[in-house]
């Protein structure tokens, strides 16, 4: 009725990409270590949150406008590296300091789950390639003869973002208890110190990210 097919590949290929490391996976991750379940849920909420931006932006065409513009690629190429740039060097000085801070400056605002929520949505929505992978992935489970793309989209759209929503929830409950392992602030320190590393690296791989 919705002119889609293939839903058992569609969530099988859902579940390959939501358990493919990436920046969303190990964002949930690293503010799980450091901020518990609690944090954990709130940055995965954000990045599903940024999910549905990207979602709707397909089903009304401005992913093709990204995918056609060298220059609206690149703007939101750039914007994406440097916002994970930031949260590199947030962590990195919480690790050079010996503190438990957390990624933003301000840290008690950081602890809070509305901003760890901010941070899962940024890092999705400043990330070019997520508009190109749901523009690219969502009309191949779409009809032809579709009596509406535009809801065949937006129906595929929410599926991806409940079941990511899902994988991502699980993935915190499941890494939350190795906070038990912490060895006081040289964990913590090595902990921030590796997260800095990582999402360094994660930048740099989205500045070279060229347009499929």
């Amino acid at each position: 009725m919705l002119g889609t097919h293939s839903l058992a590949l569609f969530a099988t290929t859902v579940f390959v990409i939501n358990a493919t490391p990436g920046v969303d996976m190990m964002l949930t991750l690293t503010q799980t270590l450091r901020h518990g379940v609690r944090g954990g849920l709130a940055a995965a909420a954000g990045i599903m949150a940024g999910c549905v931006v990207h979602a709707l932006a397909a089903a009304l065409g401005l992913a093709a406008l990204i995918a056609a513009s060298a220059a609206a690629f690149s703007v939101l190429k750039w914007l994406g590296a440097a916002y994970l740039l930031w949260l590199a060097f947030g962590m990195l000085r919480s690790a050079l300091a010996g503190e438990t801070a957390a990624v933003l400056p301000q840290s008690v605002e950081s602890r809070s789950p509305a901003a760890l929520f901010r941070q899962g949505v940024l890092t999705n929505v400043l990330n070019p390639k997520i508009a190109l992978f749901f523009l690219a992935l969502l009309p191949q489970f779409i009809d032809a003869d579709a009596p509406s793309k535009t809801l065949a989209f937006l129906f595929l759209g929410a599926w991806f973002v409940v079941q990511g929503g899902a994988f991502l929830f699980a993935f915190v409950f499941l890494v939350a208890p190795l906070r038990r392992w912490q060895a006081g602030g040289a964990w913590k320190r090595g902990l921030n110190a590796a997260g800095a590393g990582l999402f360094a690296w994660l930048a740099a791989r989205l500045a070279f990210a060229e347009r499929a």
